[in-house]
């Protein structure tokens, strides 16, 4: 007689299976201002005590893989987040929020709903995970930005528990047959996406707080200019280019926006720069939107030597090139600040034009100033 199976014949189950140890780390001030580049990196320093898997988010974000840790520390997961929030409190005056989870997807989500210095651990278990994503909106899935999630909401997808219930095929006919499946699959709570180290140092960043919630746009590409300027004399002055460029606007609520764009060619001329920046700005539509600060970050950076640069028969961008030139020598000569862009310096009205673009004419000999 075949013996009945016994509780070990029943098959695992894959999340329950993998222990919790990916932590999303929110890093922020304990006065609730952002932290600045410096820090960012000092903290990313402070976590590679604990895992060398860390892939830093930045501005303001790092993920870490400490499953390594566990045994070494003596410590389940929770108690090592406790230990990170801890030193980088007492270390660097840095209030940590932290979510726990099997996968990036549930350590971020867990991170989005825990309040300001909090620790939250996603649940385990594929029931338990179903209820904890069930009731929230496409949108909270990462990586579902707000095209994907309208498109979503037109076939009555509008939560998570309403996407993972749907046919893979439904939602690859919707949204095309890779992003179909991406989405399913978070929508159940499953994101294979391993925590890849990366060094701080192939990023670079720089940020402007603005004095009060500002609503002017002009002012937003004043400060902008200005970023894309300070960051493209700092990757000079160290021989690199940027092949990608990050903005982050910060807003009154204190949630940001992140959005990405990679450059035409490895650059580090500020126009170029400049003008990626004000592409990105005007890609989000900001209309009366309360901003705290924005921030550019140059990503993916590269030794310049081993960059191509596209020559041109236009007499300006060389011309270009050579004023940058001569800026650099300035600025290495009587210092950053002893050379800026004029518009940075412009009155409060006006908006600094779009790179490569001639300012309109002055007004004729026989016009009437005010």
């Amino acid at each position: 007689m075949t013996p009945a199976p016994g509780p070990s014949a029943t098959p695992p189950d894959p999340s329950a299976a993998r222990q919790p140890g990916l932590l999303h780390v929110r890093f922020e001030a304990v006065d609730g201002a952002p932290v600045s580049a410096g820090g960012f990196e000092q903290l990313l320093r402070l976590l590679a005590r604990f895992t060398p898997v860390v892939e830093a988010l930045p501005p303001d974000a790092a993920l870490a893989d400490v499953r390594g840790a566990l045994r070494y520390f003596d410590r389940d997961a929770a108690g090592i987040a406790e230990l990170v929030r801890l030193r980088a409190l007492a270390w660097c005056g840095v209030r940590c929020t932290i979510g726990i989870g099997a996968n990036p997807l549930l350590a971020r989500m867990a991170a989005g709903e825990a309040a300001p210095g909090e620790i939250r651990s996603a649940p385990g278990g594929a029931g338990a995970v179903a209820a904890f994503l069930d009731r929230r909106p496409a949108s909270a899935l990462h990586g579902v930005g707000p095209a994907t999630a309208r498109a979503l909401c037109a076939y009555g997808l509008d939560s998570v528990g309403r996407i993972a219930a749907a046919p893979p095929a439904t939602l690859q006919r919707i949204l095309g047959a890779k992003t179909g499946r991406i989405v399913y699959e978070r929508a159940r709570g499953i994101d294979p996406t391993p925590v890849t180290p990366n060094a701080a140092a192939r990023s670079m960043g720089a940020e402007h707080r603005f004095a009060h919630d500002e609503l002017d746009p002009a002012r937003r590409r004043r400060a902008l200019l200005s970023l894309a300027d300070d960051l493209g004399a700092r990757m000079r002055a160290s021989g690199q280019v940027a092949r990608a460029l990050t903005l982050t606007v910060r807003y009154a609520d204190r949630s940001t926006t992140t959005r990405t764009r990679r450059l035409d060619g490895p650059t580090a001329h500020g126009p170029a720069l400049t003008g990626a920046a004000y592409a990105l700005h005007a890609a989000l539509g900001l209309q009366r939107a309360r901003v705290r600060s924005v921030a550019l970050r140059a990503e993916d950076l590269c030794r310049a030597e081993l960059a191509a640069r596209q020559l041109t028969f236009d007499p300006s961008d060389d011309k270009a090139h050579r004023i940058e030139a001569a800026v650099d020598r300035a600025r290495a000569r009587f210092g950053i600040g002893s050379v800026r862009p004029a518009a940075t310096l412009g009155p409060p009205g006006r908006t600094p034009p779009p790179p490569g673009t001639r300012p309109p004419p002055g007004p004729g000999p026989g016009a009437v100033r005010p």
